[in-house]
C-alpha cells in the first residue's frame, strides 16, 4: 500500500514537472535501454565463454601434442629397429642366395614377406609423421596468435597508463585481470552527486581514452556504471541506482563516440547498480570508491576461435 501511495506521489510530481508525452518518451527509452542492457550482457557472457573455451582448447591441444610427440618417438625407435632388421635380413638374403635353390626360394619368400611388412610400417610411420607435423604447426600458430594478443594487450595497457597518468590522483587507475584491461574512474572525476552529466575533467580523460582506443580496433569496449548502496532520490525520471548506473554508462559511451574513428559496434554500456562494490559501503571513503565507471577492454578472439573450429 505504501509503495502504491509513493508511486502516486511520484507520478503526481512527474506530471507537474514533465509533460505526459515527455514522460512516456523517457519511459519507452528506459525500457529499450534495459532490453539492450540484457542483450549486451548476454553477448559479454558469450564472449567470456568463448575465451574460456579458447583456453581449454589450448590445454587440450597441448596434451594432444605431447601424446603425439611421445607416439612419434616410439614410432621412430620402431623405425630404426626395423631398419636394423632390414639390414640383417638383407645380409641374410645375400648369404642364402649362395645356398641351395630350394632353401633360397623359401628364405627369399620369407624375407620378402618381412620386407613387405617393413614397407607397410614405413608408410604408416610417414603418415603419422605428417599428421604430427600438422598438429605441431597448428599448435605453434595458436601459440603465436595468443602471444600476439598478449603483447598487444600489454602495449595497450602501457599506452593507457602513460596517457592517463595525470588523472591518477583524481580517482583513475588502469589494471589488467583475466586477460582484460580495466580502466576504473571514480565519480569525483566524472559526475556530480546524483548527476549523469560528465564534468570537464572527465571529458578530458575519456577523450584521451578514445584517442588510444581509436588506433586499437581489435578490442571490444564494455562501459559499466557502478553506484554505492545509498538509494537514489533525485527528482527526475530516474527511479533507482540501476537507472543511474545505466545512465552514467551511456553518458560515457556518448563521450567516446565523439571520436569518429571508434566503431559504435564496439561499445557496450551496462549498469551494475550497487551490486559489485570494491570497498566497504559503511564508510564515506568506501562509498566514494564504489561510485565509479569501469571501461573494460577485451581482445577479440575471432582469429583464434576460427583456428580452433577449423
Amino acid at each position: 500500500m505504501k509503495k502504491t501511495i509513493f508511486s502516486l506521489i511520484v507520478l503526481s510530481i512527474l506530471s507537474s514537472c514533465v509533460s505526459s508525452k515527455k514522460y512516456n518518451e523517457l519511459d519507452d527509452k528506459y525500457i529499450k535501454m534495459r532490453s539492450e542492457n540484457v542483450e549486451l550482457k548476454e553477448q559479454l557472457d558469450s564472449l567470456s565463454n568463448k575465451q574460456l573455451k579458447c583456453k581449454s582448447e589450448r590445454s587440450r591441444l597441448q596434451i594432444q601434442y605431447d601424446n603425439l610427440q611421445s607416439k612419434y618417438n616410439t614410432l621412430d625407435k620402431l623405425f630404426k629397429a626395423k631398419e636394423n632388421t632390414y639390414d640383417k635380413l638383407k645380409s641374410s638374403y645375400e648369404a642364402l642366395s649362395k645356398s641351395s635353390s630350394q632353401t633360397l626360394a623359401y628364405e627369399a619368400k620369407k624375407n620378402q614377406e618381412l620386407l613387405d611388412q617393413l614397407n607397410k610400417k614405413q608408410q604408416e610411420l610417414s603418415k603419422e609423421r605428417a599428421a604430427l607435423d600438422q598438429q605441431i604447426q597448428k599448435i605453434k600458430h595458436l601459440e603465436d596468435l595468443i602471444a600476439q594478443k598478449d603483447a598487444k594487450l600489454n602495449n595497450l595497457k602501457g599506452s593507457l597508463s602513460r596517457a592517463l597518468n595525470k588523472f591518477k590522483n583524481q580517482g583513475l587507475k588502469v589494471t589488467e585481470k583475466d586477460g582484460k584491461i580495466y580502466i576504473s574512474m571514480e565519480n569525483k572525476l566524472l559526475f556530480d552527486s546524483g548527476s549523469w552529466n560528465v564534468k570537464q575533467n572527465g571529458r578530458d580523460a575519456i577523450k584521451t581514452i578514445a584517442n588510444i582506443l581509436s588506433i586499437n580496433p581489435d578490442v571490444e569496449i564494455m562501459i559499466e556504471g557502478h553506484t554505492d548502496n545509498v538509494p537514489y532520490h533525485g527528482k527526475t525520471a530516474i527511479q533507482d541506482n540501476w537507472d543511474l548506473s545505466v545512465k552514467r554508462a551511456t553518458s560515457v559511451v556518448r563521450q567516446l563516440m565523439n571520436n569518429k574513428h571508434i566503431d559504435p559496434k564496439r561499445l557496450v554500456p551496462a549498469g551494475r547498480s550497487k551490486y559489485l562494490p570494491v570497498a566497504d559501503n559503511s564508510t564515506p571513503q568506501g562509498r566514494a570508491k564504489n561510485r565509479r565507471i569501469e571501461v573494460i577492454l577485451t581482445p577479440r578472439l575471432d582469429e583464434i576461435m576460427n583456428l580452433l573450429n577449423n
